[in-house]
C-alpha cells in the first residue's frame, strides 16, 4: 500500500481507501457479514481511511464501520458526510443547529467522541457562499467533536470555491477515466491551497470494472437502475453521468490498453493515482475479493505515456462531449 497526506489534516492515508456507500444500500442486496469481512480485509491490505455518510443505509454504513474499527488495533480514519438528511434538501437547511444534530447522530453511529473528517454532502451551490455554514463547522472543530472538515462537491466550480475557504481541509469529487474535468484546474488549485482530494466514483459505478454489459440486470433498489437520468439525485453520481451504452462501448476500446495480469478496475484506479494531487481513490467493496483487488492497485507500476495518451484519446472521442461541460 502507498500513502499520501490528506491536505491540511496531516493524515497519512492509503492511496486506495474504502468507499462505504455500497455496504449501506442503494447498490442492490448486501450481506452485513460479507461487508464486515470486506472492511477487515481492506484494513489487512493497508487501507486506513474509510469514507461514509449518515444517509448510507440511514446510518447502517456508519454502524458497520464502528463495529469493525472497534475491533482493530490500527489507526483507522473515518470521514463521514452530512446534509442529505434534510427534507427538503435546501441551502436554508444548512443551519448550525441542523449540522450539529447530524454530527451528534454520526457520533453515536460511529461510537466515537469525534469525527476525523466531516464533509458537507453535495450541498446546494448557495451553501458555498454562506459564511454562517462555515462558521458552524469552525465551531464544531473548536468544540473537539470534529477534527477537520471538507466538502463533497458535484462540480469543479463548487470545489474551487470550497478550497478558498481556509478551514476546508479536503474536497471530495468525482474523478475517473470518464470524468477528467477536475484535472483541468481543480487539482492544481488543490495543490496550491493544500487541500486533499478524495476521488469518488472511481470506477464509474462499475462501468470501469469491465464486468458490466447490456445483459446486466440491476436490482430495483440499485441506483444504477433508478437514477440513470437523475431521478433521485444528481445523475453524475450514476455511471459518472455517462450514457450506459456509450460507456460500455468506450470500455471495449480501453481493454487493449490494460496490461496483462491486472484487471480493468485496477488499471482505472492506477490511472487516478497518476495525478499526485489526488490523495486517494475510494472504490467500494462488498466482498473480500473486491477489497483485495482494489487495494492491489496502489502498488502497480506507473502507467506508460502511451497508455495515458490512449485513455485521453478515448475520453475525448467518446465521453468528453456528454459530460465535460456539465460538472
Amino acid at each position: 500500500m502507498q500513502y499520501r497526506i490528506l491536505g491540511k489534516t496531516g493524515y497519512r492515508i492509503s492511496t486506495i481507501s474504502f468507499g462505504a456507500w455500497a455496504i449501506g444500500g442503494a447498490w442492490g442486496k448486501t450481506n452485513d457479514d460479507e461487508s464486515i469481512d470486506a472492511l477487515n480485509r481492506a484494513i489487512d491490505c493497508g487501507v486506513n481511511f474509510i469514507d461514509t455518510a449518515d444517509v448510507y443505509g440511514d446510518g447502517k454504513s456508519e454502524r458497520l464501520i464502528s463495529q469493525v474499527r472497534g475491533a482493530r488495533r490500527e489507526k483507522i480514519y473515518v470521514a463521514t458526510k452530512c446534509g442529505r438528511r434534510l427534507e427538503p434538501h435546501t441551502a436554508e437547511g444548512y443551519t448550525a443547529k441542523n449540522i450539529g444534530e447530524f454530527v451528534e447522530r454520526s457520533l453515536r453511529n460511529l461510537a466515537t467522541s469525534y469525527i476525523d473528517l466531516l464533509q458537507l454532502h453535495c450541498p446546494p451551490t448557495a451553501v458555498y457562499h454562506d459564511d454562517t455554514v462555515f462558521d458552524a463547522l469552525d465551531s464544531l472543530v473548536a468544540s473537539g467533536k470534529v477534527r477537520h472538515y471538507g466538502v463533497s462537491v458535484e462540480t469543479v466550480a463548487e470545489g474551487i470555491t470550497a478550497m478558498l475557504r481556509p478551514g476546508v481541509s479536503a474536497v471530495q469529487v468525482i474523478y475517473n477515466i470518464f470524468r477528467q474535468k477536475p484535472a483541468d484546474e481543480l487539482l492544481t488549485v488543490a495543490q496550491h491551497t493544500n487541500v486533499g482530494i478524495i476521488a469518488r466514483v472511481p470506477l464509474a459505478s462499475g462501468l470501469l470494472t469491465g464486468k458490466l454489459s447490456l445483459a446486466t440486470q440491476f436490482e430495483p433498489d440499485d441506483h444504477r437502475l433508478f437514477n440513470r437520468h437523475g431521478e433521485a439525485f444528481d445523475k453524475g453520481e450514476t455511471f459518472s453521468g455517462v450514457d450506459y451504452d456509450r460507456g460500455l462501448a468506450a470500455v471495449e476500446l480501453l481493454r487493449p490498453h490494460v496490461p496483462e495480469g491486472i484487471t480493468m478496475a485496477q488499471f482505472a484506479l492506477r490511472w487516478i493515482l497518476m495525478n499526485e494531487a489526488v490523495t486517494c481513490a475510494i472504490p467500494g467493496a462488498r466482498t473480500v475479493h473486491q477489497a483485495e483487488n482494489n487495494a492491489a492497485a496502489a502498488d502497480l507500476p506507473t502507467l506508460t505515456g502511451a497508455q495515458m495518451e490512449a485513455v485521453l484519446g478515448i475520453y475525448n472521442e467518446y465521453i468528453r462531449s456528454s459530460v465535460h461541460h456539465l460538472w
